[in-house]
């Protein structure tokens, strides 16, 4: 594990792209070492690495396997680092903003504009001593059953996170996708009464799932909705499954999926266009989804696409933490409740800070 993170430093140094992540659940850690600083794109998603896509666009970054040396170690010799609790200072008038920007949301909502829409804001922290590999080994300590990552290229910058959502997990015809939505905070147990609200925001998300699918699956198959826990919050998800057509390709698939009602809303179009004109700052690779493209299962004898949603995430600049949040907005939410909510998922990556 050393000469993992020695070799995570020596492309740091040399200004290299890298990325390095963990699936939840496994106890490896693996990493693609990009051997020069091109800027690479994946543009049908028929290419094979590891993919880097933003919110809004279609440049999806690509760290391709051919020209990347790929690296992994098992993490079950790592120790516990000293876990600090983050005292948390409340910006008045960022809180004020964030609750206004939810009040239009709520009346365009009622107005019949749409009937969900996920707004999210930027906090920035000064982090003076950030040291990637301290805090990348933080994260996958913490959070052992979300994806985490740390993704670097000199030309875009550097992020890192630990989201609880997959995008989509295919490999060859068959795949499985997730409906995730609903917040509360973990308190201990899983065992929790979840509100007519967050229920309803989570059945918004799986049906438009099921339905935006129809045309592109012959097969599909749904779970019940069970809570979740991911880092100190709680959420609704119900799994789905199903074969994707044989004239079905992967990036039809991908557009219909992305961005999904749990990091844009419903009707997509509509809640899309509403967050760029009211958000007022650009989301860039936040709510955008990133993994493994076309991965060789040798086992198997069959490629593997494992793609997740770019939540409980932040970019770092100089010395600066730009971390992202957001929330579901129904006719049925509170503002106050809703910056509740924000602060609580900054908790993820201010623990690690």
């Amino acid at each position: 594990m050393i000469d993992f993170f020695i070799k995570v430093k020596q492309q740091e140094a040399q200004e290299l792209p890298f990325v390095i992540y963990k699936k939840p659940y496994k106890t490896e850690v693996r990493g693609f070492f990009q051997k020069n600083d091109h800027l690479y794109f994946a543009e049908t998603l028929d290419e094979t690495g590891f993919v880097f896509a933003p919110f809004n666009g279609n440049q999806m970054i690509l760290i391709p396997k051919n020209q990347s040396v790929i690296w992994e170690a098992d993490i079950t010799s790592l120790d516990e680092n000293q876990k600090e609790d983050f005292v948390y200072s409340e910006n008045g008038q960022e809180k004020a903003r964030f609750e206004n920007l939810i009040q239009k949301a709520i009346d365009a909502i009622e107005k019949g504009d749409f009937t969900k829409v996920v707004l999210s804001r930027k906090e920035i922290l000064e982090v003076p001593n950030f040291d990637l590999v301290t805090v990348f080994t933080r994260l996958i300590q913490r959070f052992p059953n979300v994806f985490c990552y740390c993704w670097y290229h000199p030309k875009i910058g550097l992020w890192m996170g630990a989201t609880p959502e997959r995008l989509l997990k295919a490999s060859r015809k068959k795949f499985c996708t997730m409906a995730l939505a609903g917040t509360q905070n973990f308190n201990g147990t899983a065992e929790v009464v979840w509100e007519q609200k967050e229920i309803a925001e989570q059945q918004y998300v799986t049906d438009f799932i099921l339905e935006n699918l129809k045309g592109l699956t012959s097969e599909v198959a749904i779970s019940s909705p069970y809570t979740v826990q991911a880092g100190n919050v709680l959420h609704i998800k119900t799994d789905i499954e199903g074969i994707i057509n044989k004239t079905s390709k992967l990036n039809q698939v991908v557009s219909v999926l992305h961005p999904t009602p749990a990091v844009c809303g419903l009707p997509k179009d509509l809640a899309k266009e509403f967050i760029l004109e009211n958000e007022n700052y650009d989301r860039k690779y936040y709510t955008g989804f990133l993994g493994e493209l076309n991965k060789k299962d040798f086992t198997e004898k069959k490629q593997k696409s494992d793609l997740y949603v770019n939540l409980r995430c932040m970019q770092i600049k100089g010395q600066k933490a730009h971390l992202y949040m957001g929330c579901g907005i129904t006719k049925e939410s509170i503002p106050e409740k809703e910056w509740k909510e924000s602060v609580n998922k900054s908790m993820t990556m201010k623990s690690v800070l």
